[in-house]
């Protein structure tokens, strides 16, 4: 039998600003079905180049002003100056926003060389910096139990990771990541340098696996073999694949859960079906009646 998480467990949630009306709509059924979950908070990414960064601003503030969710914005270093980003800064806490997740964010060049932009904050750790000299914000930075793919070494990505800690951030999310046993390596490595915030292993429902294949290629994630022999067939039959994606994602959070881990942080792509079938499967369930999924969402 299925076991549930411990009650003091606590989800939280990551969307996309929408490009189109339609994909608004689609976002937005899927921010009040999630709603009901009543997660720690959920938080809305920044394109690359900060090129969403006014889709990004309007997205939070919308969850901010009309849910009872705590909304949390990406803020990242490129292509903006110091006093570009700390305006951006301002504008949030002016709006009530008061949780901030910063990253360095992607080189907008086409040859993926990042650069610090001329006038702007260099790396994660000077925008986390930043960020508390401005206002006391709770900040979340960005951790990688695989190694961030431009890191020179395991120890020096930990040491990059203390430094944002030290700047001032209060928790660290993962990478998406399917192997366990790594994830609990880089916990006990980032023990060992005197990281104590809480580390939330980031979770990818997988509603495509091209798509996480692709993912995982960007970003430096390892999809293990087992993982391809479950998927193997399924490329056209969608109904099956989410039922596998949700086994999947439930026993990882559950084999986490079981070492030790106390929060999850879904990226949920804007869907909601995959998110609540796996958080409902997991004891995470609403304290009253959900609204019906939208077919079209």
């Amino acid at each position: 039998m299925c076991s549930r998480l411990p009650d003091h467990v606590k989800v939280s949630f990551e969307f996309f600003p929408p490009k189109t009306d339609k994909m608004a709509d689609s976002l937005w059924t899927a921010v009040k079905r999630l709603e009901s979950l009543s997660p720690a908070f959920v938080s809305v990414t920044y394109g690359a180049g900060g090129s969403t960064r006014e889709r990004t601003h309007e997205t939070v503030t919308r969850i901010a002003r009309e849910t009872n969710l705590k909304a949390a914005a990406h803020l990242t270093c490129v292509d903006a100056t110091r006093d570009e980003v700390d305006e951006v800064a301002r504008r949030y806490w002016d709006a009530g926003i008061r949780h901030i997740v910063a990253l360095r964010g992607d080189s907008p060049e086409s040859d993926g060389v990042y650069r610090p932009t001329p006038g702007g904050y260099a790396f994660a750790a000077d925008l986390v910096e930043g960020l508390k000299k401005i206002a006391d914000f709770e900040i979340s930075v960005a951790a990688y139990p695989e190694i961030h793919p431009e890191a020179a070494s395991p120890q020096a990505d930990i040491d990059n990771l203390k430094r944002k800690i030290d700047a001032g951030a209060t928790r660290a999310i993962t990478q998406f990541f399917f192997d366990v046993d790594c994830f609990d390596r880089f916990r006990d490595r980032a023990a060992a340098a005197g990281i104590t915030v809480p580390i939330v292993p980031g979770i990818l429902p997988i509603a495509n696996f091209n798509t996480a294949v692709r993912f995982a290629g960007m970003c430096g994630a390892i999809i293990p073999p087992w993982m391809h022999e479950l998927f193997e067939g399924l490329d056209d039959d969608a109904e099956t694949r989410k039922l596998v994606a949700a086994m999947v994602a439930a026993e990882q959070a559950r084999a986490l859960a079981a070492r030790g881990a106390e929060d999850f942080h879904f990226y949920t792509l804007n869907r909601a079906d995959l998110t609540f079938a796996i958080c409902h499967a997991l004891g995470v369930r609403p304290k009253t009646p959900a609204p019906q999924a939208d077919a079209t969402a």
